[in-house]
């Protein structure tokens, strides 16, 4: 028999799984070498398999040949092991492993692959450089760490299948080769061998296909499904990313809000058994700009924004009054309980970091524990002006006040919203294991585009205005609020959605309040125009992002770290040396030629 088969030595059980209730039963593992412990006679091998480990002991006394096969073992060595699973003396228990009560004294062992010794070990106590692990990703898999995040991932997704076929749902698969469109990121495109010069695009989202799949009549859709955005990365995003992709008929926000909710509940509860409190919090878009500064609020701490603007607007402070006058804002955050921690050096680089946000500078007052004040304006304030700001500000011994005074309300409220979390961050109060959610709703219709130099849709051309707004969209589409929201998990946005437009006249104006001439509407959305002509249901669905949603159910910090095979900075594959050239005769099969273009940084 071939000594690397695995003919008579196959798994009864995972090396993670075994229990001192386990004890006495004749048992065969199979995995990877972890680690290896000569103590003199006797050598432990510990053997690794995706649940986890457990300690093999070959006793030379008892058998030399065993245990000499044994000491040739190398770590990441593939054996399978056959003993009897016996308790560990009492000394002898590891407290820190799952199997630390038992071990497996072995009677037969066979190595059935040798390894190489690894770039890197495969330890989560190691610290290894993200170039070498996604170079060598299938060794970074191996580590726990990883291993218990797949299965996290795998875990999510069950529980996503079963609620939504519980709740009605339908999985359906809709196409990867889809129609370039406007209005959203940059297409990820094919070219078609068979219709030369012309391309397919991968999905950014299955949007079009979902509404479609409404117009036919299936009233209740899903599908965990692949998208492609070409656009530049970051921790949370990836050119091919992973959404839980939703759809229903005939019915309003509230309908779709409540399914997700009672989804959000069993993910919570089955993956981290955690109970959440339904109905989740609902702020409306602008409420949630003016109190956190963001349209995707972290709320696991305070330090929410005071809008100062009719006190500073008479002051003898330039930069507040002029602000005002300019038709701007002022506002603040009172970090509570905290002045100690900023001594001026410190708020001096915070005065930098609010400038990465376009804000011109960063004003501040100290209340310190004895009830002396410092401050970086309050002399240019009268006393009634200063205890103003005191009192809507609530301010008490030990706090600092922050201060923004900006023409533009958005840069205010964007750059106090960025400090506030990056505070909240350096104090330890955004913690990982506390999980706040809520619905942030009635987004703008339309938001304007720098590149454009023009109003586009905040989300999509086909997500319906709110009914009191409509008569709007001709006259005012700034004012236009959308009937769209969002679900934010401690200020990372889950997943949006929106009830979509049904009616052909509705779309038609909404299309045009979009800049699209009729025939350039009906050039890239004809087939959705004429679909809408033969009745459509009032629709509206939702779709996660999978890869964030695990990567916060997992306390992580990227993306990455939660899917197997993921790309770098640049949308790269380190471990595939891809993208890459392919040769002429392929793409001649295609018409394509490859011309050599000069980039803005100096490379080919």
């Amino acid at each position: 028999m071939n000594n690397t088969s695995i003919a008579g030595m196959k798994r009864t059980a995972m090396c993670g799984e075994l229990r001192l209730s386990d004890a006495g039963q004749t048992v065969t593992v199979n995995g990877w070498v972890d680690r290896v412990r000569d103590n003199g006679g006797v050598l432990f091998l510990l053997v690794r398999d995706r649940a986890g480990v457990i300690q093999c002991t070959f006793d030379k006394s008892v058998n030399a040949d065993l245990f000499n096969i044994a000491f040739a073992c190398r770590t990441e060595f593939v054996v399978a092991v056959k003993g009897k699973l016996v308790a560990r003396d009492e000394a002898a228990v590891n407290r820190k492993m799952p199997t630390g009560e038992v071990e497996l004294i072995a009677e037969e062992i066979r190595i059935l692959s040798k390894a190489e010794t690894t770039p890197f070990e495969i330890d989560d106590a190691k610290e290894v450089g993200d170039q070498v692990r996604l170079k060598y990703r299938y060794l970074d898999l191996r580590r726990p760490s990883m291993q218990k995040n797949l299965m996290l991932r795998h875990r999510v997704t069950q529980v996503a299948r079963n609620y939504f076929d519980e709740n009605g749902f339908l999985e359906i698969e809709t196409p990867m080769l889809t129609k370039s469109t406007p209005e959203g990121a940059r297409d990820y495109l094919v070219p078609s061998r068979v219709h030369p010069g012309k391309f397919y695009a991968l999905p950014q989202s299955p949007q079009q296909y979902k509404q479609l799949l409404m117009l036919s009549g299936v009233d209740r859709y899903m599908q965990i499904t692949r998208c492609f955005r070409d656009e530049d990365l970051r921790a949370d995003r990836q050119p091919e990313f992973t959404q839980i992709d939703l759809e229903m008929s005939f019915v309003e926000q509230d309908d779709v809000i409540a399914v997700n909710e009672g989804f959000l509940k069993r993910v919570f509860k089955e993956v981290l058994d955690v109970d959440i409190q339904l109905p989740l919090p609902r702020l409306t878009w602008r409420e949630a700009m003016d109190r956190f500064g963001s349209d995707k609020p972290d709320t696991r701490f305070g330090f929410e924004i005071k809008d100062i603007s009719d006190i500073a607007a008479k002051c003898g402070f330039g930069v507040f009054s002029g602000a005002v006058e300019a038709g701007g804002t002022v506002r603040l955050i009172n970090i509570n309980g905290y002045a100690d921690k900023f001594p001026r050096k410190e708020i001096d680089k915070l005065a930098d970091f609010v400038k990465t946000y376009r804000a011109k500078g960063l004003a501040w007052m100290k209340l310190a524990a004895d009830g002396s004040m410092t401050s970086s304006f309050a002399k240019f304030l009268t006393e009634d002006e200063v205890a103003a700001i005191k009192e809507r500000a609530d301010m008490h011994e030990n706090d600092v006040l922050f201060v923004v005074a900006d023409p533009s309300e958005e840069t205010a409220l964007v750059s106090l919203g960025a400090l506030r979390c990056e505070l909240a961050k350096r104090l330890g109060l955004a913690k990982k294991d506390e999980y706040k959610l809520l619905w942030v709703t009635e987004f703008p219709q339309f938001e304007y585009s720098e590149e454009e130099d023009r109003l586009v849709a905040k989300h999509h051309p086909f997500t319906a205005p709110m009914d009191e707004d409509i008569a709007l969209l001709e006259t005012d589409p700034k004012a236009v609020r959308a009937k769209a929201y969002d679900i934010i998990l401690n200020g990372c946005e889950l997943g949006g959605g929106s009830i979509r437009i049904h009616d052909s006249e509705l779309q038609t104006r909404m299309f045009r309040a979009l800049g699209f001439t009729e025939e350039k509407a009906k050039e890239q959305f004809g087939h959705l125009i004429t679909a809408f002509s033969y009745g459509a249901p009032p629709h509206g669905g939702l779709a996660y992002g999978l890869d964030r949603l695990c990567m916060l159910l997992a306390g992580l910090d990227s993306i990455r770290d939660v899917i197997a095979f993921p790309k770098v900075q640049n949308a790269s594959d380190l471990m595939m040396s891809c993208p890459d050239t392919v040769d002429g005769k392929q793409l001649d099969e295609l018409s394509i030629a490859v011309t050599r273009v000069e980039r803005t940084d100096g490379e080919a």
